[in-house]
């Protein structure tokens, strides 16, 4: 079995390794994003039904993060686990964990599949679909649940690949998946003219693909898990502590489209559509400047899981404070982008002088808190690293559900004008990162200090 891998893990240089690691998943987490996006970018430009078919089929986009979630929950929990017990020389038990969530990952796809079959028209007009707009929504999901398990496979498992040190391969099974999109939307739209089915078949193809690379992978010779029969039927003690450190990602994940929900129905009150319209350009502008952030923490977790496991204390402190440091520069980067030139962001979603001005307006005040936010995701997502399911998941849960969600509909009771009331809408984000970096960095720094004392003396 290749050991090069997982002994640099415990033995490079933990400013080399992290960056090694984190580049390629940068670069899979900004691929991946342009691979959800050009579905839309050809529907967009299809003559006459172009505007209706990309609403429709932007409704999707809700549904689809939760399948993706979903993959969070079933795998990367059990990656985590593998790369302690990599750390521990325990490679059967890392095995087992591989197999237990390989069968996790089918079984959720097969469910889900059955759901969207079923439900898709009802779901899709729970969130936001028309009836102008709903048949392409419906055509869409339907030959999407078709790919399901390409997702779940594709998505899930290659969180292994990185767990072992493998973080170039695992971006190849992205780039595969993005580049094969680009060329079947081409064939399938502008060629065939299939429309909108022909950008959902070119999703499952170009799905089906990765999962492909990352299935074979993991059954070939250079991977140092392999994935083998009689580990796939599960155990129960084996898989809960996974489904548990899955969770706080699931829930991250999950809750997006709910959360977009309570924005736009608050702002819809007070704002209108110009408001609405300003929210859109904000979610996009946090979700491609946050991948980066995604990009390090996982390039972080195998190194900090490893040595966990290994009992090196050490290693764990200088991996987590260089993450630290790195998420905060970049954090802090991000923020003053978005203070000193928040016309220049928004322009690049929209191209309406109105829109544009109160985009930079909003945004000022939408990512207030942003410079601080590299504390929350580096201490959360090391929780999960060490294997604290209980702290992460609290944490996930009191940023989105406690906090923001409530936030959301309370502020704007403590104003009366119309504009002030979609300010304070704008203003639950900062409020709600703010109370919850300060509770996640008091949490981290206590059992922080607590594990690395308990790994110390058994060491």
């Amino acid at each position: 079995m290749p050991q090069s891998s997982t002994r640099e893990l415990g033995q490079g240089s933990v400013g080399k390794l992290l960056f090694k690691l984190a580049l390629p998943t940068i670069t899979a987490q900004l691929v991946n994003a342009l691979y959800n996006m050009v579905d839309r970018v050809y529907i967009g430009h299809i003559p006459v039904i172009g505007k209706t078919a990309l609403t429709g089929v932007g409704v999707c986009m809700s549904l689809i993060m939760i399948v993706s979630a979903f993959a969070s929950l079933t795998a990367i929990g059990g990656a985590t686990r593998a790369s302690i017990f990599l750390g521990r020389e325990d490679r059967e038990e890392a095995e087992k964990i591989l197999g237990h969530c390989v069968t996790g990952a089918v079984t959720s796809a097969l469910a889900l599949t059955a759901v969207l079959l079923l439900f898709a028209r009802p779901l899709l007009m729970a969130f936001g679909a028309s009836e102008e707009t709903i048949g392409y929504a419906v055509g869409y999901m339907r030959i999407y649940a078709l790919g399901t398990v390409f997702v779940e496979l594709a998505l899930g498992l290659n969180a292994f690949i990185t767990a072992q040190g493998f973080a170039s391969v695992a971006m190849v099974s992205v780039l595969i998946g993005a580049v094969g999109n680009m060329i079947l939307d081409a064939v399938f739209i502008l060629a065939l003219g299939m429309d909108v089915d022909g950008a959902a078949l070119a999703t499952v193809i170009s799905q089906g693909l990765s999962a492909l690379w990352v299935v074979r992978f993991l059954l070939g010779k250079k991977t140092g898990l392999r994935i083998r029969r009689e580990n796939l039927r599960i155990q129960w003690k084996r898989y809960a502590p996974c489904l548990a450190l899955g969770l706080s990602p699931f829930v991250m994940q999950s809750t997006e489209g709910v959360i977009s929900i309570c924005f736009n129905a608050s702002l819809q009150r007070y704002g209108g559509d110009l408001a609405v319209g300003a929210m859109t350009i904000l979610a996009s502008v946090m979700q491609f400047s946050m991948l980066p952030l995604q990009g390090l923490t996982q390039g972080a977790q195998p190194i900090v899981s490893y040595n966990f496991g290994a009992g090196n204390a050490g290693r764990v402190k200088r991996t987590f404070r260089l993450l630290l440091i790195s998420c905060l520069c970049y954090s802090t980067l991000l923020w003053s982008l978005a203070m000193l030139w928040p016309r220049g962001l928004a322009a690049v979603f929209a191209d309406d002088g109105g829109l544009i001005s109160y985009t930079a307006w909003a945004m000022r005040i939408y990512m207030a808190a942003a410079g601080i936010f590299g504390a929350q995701i580096a201490c959360q997502q090391t929780f999960i690293a060490l294997g604290n399911a209980k702290a992460s998941v609290f944490l996930a849960v009191l940023r989105k559900i406690i906090l923001l969600i409530p936030l959301i509909f309370l502020l704007p009771l403590f104003f009366t004008a119309d504009a002030d009331k979609a300010m304070a809408v704008f203003l639950a984000e900062p409020v709600a990162d703010t109370l919850a970096v300060l509770t996640t960095v008091c949490t981290f720094t206590v059992q922080f200090r607590k594990t690395m004392k308990q790994l110390e003396v058994q060491k």
